[in-house]
This record gives C-alpha cells, structure tokens and sequence, in this order.
C-alpha cells in the first residue's frame, strides 16, 4: 500500500467473474479476514482493518473476526448500507482495488462518488493479498463435461443462434439524433461473457471449480461469425473437444482472455458486456469499444422451459424421500435418547441424498443449526464446535442437493419437544407469510419487490420482521442463487422463472425459525379474467411436510389451515409410492406427519394425554 501510495485497499468476496461462492483460490477476503461467510469486504487503512457484512453474518463475523478488525454492520440503523455508502465518507483518499473484482457498474459508480470528495479508485496491477499470500491453492483442474439435451430441453446451437438475433437486433451505437448511417466501428458485432453461470447454461457444459456450483473458470466470446471460449487447455478432454468443435467455437486458454482484448481481435465494431462484467475489462476494451447492457444470458436462463420444469419437479421429489427418510431417522434417534450434533445430522441427510437418482453434490453447505445457532441465518456447524440438538428449541435444517435434472434448496424447521407460545407464534407468523407468498395471484408485470410484503405482514403484525431477502432464483443444474429475479428485485416475475419463498424469524442468541419452499410461476386463471389472460401465479415444487406441532390453530385463518392440510396431504400422495416398499419407517413417519392436527398436544379428558410421537 505505500509503494502505491493508497490509504485503503478494498478486498471483495467475489472473483474476477463475479461469483457469490468463489473457488479456494479466489478466498482471499477470507483468508485476510477469517471471516468464512460468503458475503462482505474487507478494507484495509493504513492503521486500521474492518469487515463489512449484512444481517445475515454478524453473529458469525463477531465469532471469527480477532481483535485486528473492525465490524462494519453493513444495514443496522444509523449504519452504512454496503461498503461503498462507508466509503463515501472519506475524503482526499487514494482507494484501491484489484479491477478485475470490482463490476463495471460498481467501478463506475463509485469513482463518481469519490471524486466529489476528492478521493480515487486506483488500480495496482497485481492483487496485493496474492503477493503475501505464499500457500495460495491452486486453480481447479478438474475436466468439464456436457449437459445433455434430454436435461437442458434445447441445444447449445439454438441458445447460441438466439444470442446473436439479439446482438443483431441492438442498435448501433451512433451518436445522438444522428440521421447518417452507421460507421463498421459503431455497429453492435458480439457479446464478452464472464458470467460463469451463463457460459455454463450457453454452452451446456457443467464443471467442478467452485464447491457446490457446477460451473468453471471461463469467459466466452460470442460474435456474430465466430465464438471463442477461454478456458485452461487441460480441462477439456477429447469429447468435450469435439463438442466444441461441433459447435464451431474455438477453444483459447483462460489467459489469452486478455491478449484477445488488447489486439482488439474481432476486427472492428462494439462488443457488448454486461453491467456486471468486471471494469478490468472494460478498462481493457476502452470506452469507445464496448456497450453495457442488461445480460441477455441471465434473461434466457431464467425462464425454464418446460424440460427443465420438469427436470426440477422430478429432483424436488427425489430430495423430499432424502428428507423424509433423514427426518424419520432423526426423530426416532432424539426419542430414544441419542445425542445427535448438528454437524452429524446434516452428514446423515446428505448420506440419505447420495442415494437418490442423479445425484452429484450438495447445493451449498448444510445450514443445520440448534438452538441460538438456528438464530443465524447461514450457520453450518463444523465437527468440533456443533452443538447437540435440544428438545427445546426449534431446530432448523437448511439444505439442498444438485441433480443432474434440477438444483434443490428446501428449508423446514421442527420442534422435537414441547415448543413455548413465543416459539408456536413466531412459527405461525412465518407460515402465514410463508402461505401468503404461495397463494399469490397477480398481473403480468408484478415484481418480486412488489409481492415482498405479502412474506412480512403477518409478522409485521406482532412488530417481528427478518433482515434478508424473500426469496431468489434457483438454477436448472446450476447456481442454487440466480437472477435477475428474485423477491424484493425490481424485475417483473414471467413464467417459468424458478423462485425461493423463504421467510423467518430469528430471536437473537435463542431459536430460529424459517420455512423455504420452490415455486415456479406460472399463468392462471380466475374468475374475473379482468384485463384478459395476464394472471399469474406459483406452483409449489418442494414435497416435504411442514410440521403443524407449532402452529397455532386459533391464528390461522379457515383457507390457511385448509392449505396447510393440503399440502401434508399431497406430499404423502406423492413420496408414499417411493417409500411403501423400501423405508417403512419413513412411511410411517410420513403418515404421522400429513395426518397430524394443528398444534401442540394437550391433556384430554380424564388426564388423558396424547403423544404426537
């Protein structure tokens, strides 16, 4: 930092592609910081360290972070919103970070920002933790492979073909009212991609780089005659060579990425990049060579098509026997009297996944969590520091599995004892938001960010509320996080966009509470018809049951408790065929579950009691 002569150095989570979950090699927030969770920045002064990070990871950063840093509560009232509001308050300040983990739209904004304080990004040109970093892990070697039609229901060529109609069809780049035609240097000639979860879905190939996250290091050249994929050489095998070459895109290594771009290889016109590409690029192709644009890709790969829907519907069942069969084991373990951790209750239901048809990895890491560990929204235990499951608190299993037909990412939370009235109304408010998202019916054009407070207000009810987001994308075999919709997004919901719904309650240092279910949009139809055929709705992907021990029937409204019912009931309909002849104990399990009354079991006449067990 002296020999640049900055007073603070930005160190992102992500990678030079943006990632949310980057590769061991790309970990260099954490590796400064000790601060494991996905989402934060590290920023470095000349006298100081601090860490900032949403809701979702304070409890965990105040665990992991020693005495050298600083917590930054990035969202708490009277606190910045992210990293770039904090820094709005320096001035005369030399900032700098690595440009290849800053996004165009970010670099761009921010310089405006600092400039009016006198302050500047600058740009050192090599990342300084890589310099200090002497055990840094290696790049990922592993081989990537094809996704095949009968999973992704439309072939790379077709994705490739409607990529360049669209590149095409973008105006070119003349200047103002302009009437004289455009020059070869303004017309529109391919697309950069640096998206790894879009060069994946383009290219119907799937890797192993980053833990969880089929995808690979990679950015794609898509032109109007020609496409480019820049890749390391022995990543690619024979078959996949073939494929590629069947294609016609021509295979480069990941680092001729930049020699492509200073030698301006694709002759003359503009290359269209994303908002989210990072600004070394952009800074690479110099403004009169580029044009920003919402990503084409993301759009494509956010409506599924109807392969794919199904594909999600069929691995959505598969991992509801995975649960059901767990549950069933946990359940029956906790009443005999074992001690089940955390940490063993999550091994067991990935061994139960394992086995089911497709399988190919978790879809993150296990969120199993008890007690006031459960009040951290992305807590994973570890082997050594997991606690026991206790009987009560709720406990709350947050996880999912990659099939090779779908990504899952189901949330249920279930009490093993006798649960308080505070623990019974908190689970009652965020079923009914939970509900209240289901049951949506709303117009073409309706936003995520518009049907948000249909998850909050019944917990907005009792002043409870919960600081992250509603619900976001979920990949066809790939990123279990995916745009550009999501609730609270400002981007209009369409059919066939897969969607989380996911409220929660979290009572700081005691119990935590969230039930997350898959929906998938999809067109309706009512009774009025009003406007024509524009209605809009979910259908529920998730099958596993959600508990009615902690509901509080006397809350629930009359179509609230019929859809609870309903929906126990149809999950028994359809797991009971993979069960009946392979686990009865799950079945049983099952059974006890959909059939089961509203509520806490209460003493019957006579000191009669019933055990719901």
């Amino acid at each position: 930092m002296q020999k640049d002569q900055l007073d603070y150095y930005v160190i992102p989570s992500e990678d030079a592609h943006g990632s949310e979950y980057v590769a061991p090699s790309d970990k260099r927030r954490e590796w400064i910081s000790g601060f494991t969770g996905s989402a934060g920045q590290a920023i470095v002064s000349k006298t100081q360290a601090y860490l900032l990070t949403d809701s979702r990871y304070w409890l965990q950063a105040q665990k992991e972070l020693d005495e050298n840093w600083h917590l930054i509560t990035a969202g708490a009232p009277e606190a910045p919103r992210d990293w770039i509001e904090w820094l709005d308050r320096v001035k005369d300040a030399r900032i700098g970070i690595d440009a290849r983990m800053i996004t165009h739209e970010k670099a761009s904004s921010l310089s405006n920002q600092l400039n009016a304080k006198g302050s500047k990004l600058i740009y050192p040109p090599q990342n300084l933790v890589d310099l200090l970093w002497k055990d840094k892990p290696q790049r990922s070697k592993e081989s990537i492979f094809i996704q095949p039609r009968e999973f992704t229901g439309k072939d790379a060529t077709e994705k490739i073909a409607e990529l360049r109609e669209w590149i095409q069809a973008q105006p070119a780049a003349t200047l103002g009212l302009s009437k004289t035609p455009p020059t070869p240097a303004q017309v529109h000639v391919g697309t950069l991609i640096s998206s790894l979860a879009s060069i994946a879905y383009l290219l119907n190939l799937r890797g192993q780089d980053i833990p969880y996250n089929p995808i690979f290091l990679a950015y794609l050249y898509i032109g109007l005659d020609k496409a480019i994929l820049f890749i390391e050489g022995v990543k690619v095998d024979d078959e996949v060579s073939r494929y590629l070459e069947g294609l016609n895109v021509e295979k480069r290594d990941y680092n001729d990425i930049w020699t492509f771009l200073r030698r301006r290889e694709w002759g003359e016109g503009k290359v269209i990049i994303s908002p989210q590409t990072s600004y070394a690029i952009s800074l690479m192709l110099t403004h009169l060579r580029y044009t920003v644009l919402p990503s084409y890709v993301e759009e494509m790969k956010a409506v599924k098509n109807e392969v794919e829907i199904e594909g999600m519907r069929r691995a959505y069942l598969r991992d509801g026997v995975a649960f059901v069969r767990w549950y069933a084991w946990l359940d029956q373990k906790l009443q005999q009297g074992y001690e089940i951790t955390e940490y063993e209750a999550a091994y067991r239901l990935t061994e139960f996944r394992r086995h089911q048809k497709y399988f190919m990895d978790l879809a993150y890491e296990n969120i199993s969590a008890s007690g006031p560990n459960a009040a951290l929204p992305h807590y994973s235990p570890t082997r050594a520091t997991a606690r026991v499951i206790d009987k009560d608190t709720p406990y709350l299993n947050d996880s999912g599995g990659q099939y090779r037909d779908g990504t899952c990412d189901t949330t249920r939370t279930v009490h093993f004892g006798r649960p308080s009235d505070e623990q019974c109304e908190a689970f009652t408010r965020v079923l009914q938001g939970h509900i209240a998202i289901d049951s949506a019916i709303f117009p073409e054009g309706t936003t995520g960010k518009t049907l948000d407070v249909l998850a909050r207000r019944a917990l907005w009810q009792d002043g409870m509320n919960y600081m992250h987001g509603t619900g976001h994308g979920v990949g066809s075999y790939l990123n279990v996080h995916e745009g550009p919709h999501g609730f609270g997004i400002d981007v209009p919901l369409v059919p066939g966009n897969v969607i989380t719904n996911e409220p929660g309650y979290y009572n700081a240092g005691k119990w935590g509470i969230r039930i997350e279910s898959a929906l998938v949009v999809k067109r309706v139809t009512t009774k009025r018809e009003f406007n024509g055929d524009i209605w809009l709705g979910f259908d529920r992907l998730t099958c596993v049951p959600i508990q009615t021990k902690m509901v509080k029937e006397s809350m629930l409204t009359k179509e609230e408790k019929t859809w609870l019912k309903e929906h126990n009931r149809r999950c028994y309909q359809r797991l009971e065929p993979y069960l009946k002849d392979t686990d009865g104990r799950a079945l049983k399990w099952l059974k006890r579950e959909s059939e089961r009354g509203i509520g806490v079991a209460r003493a019957g006449p006579g000191g009669l009691t019933i055990d719901w067990n």
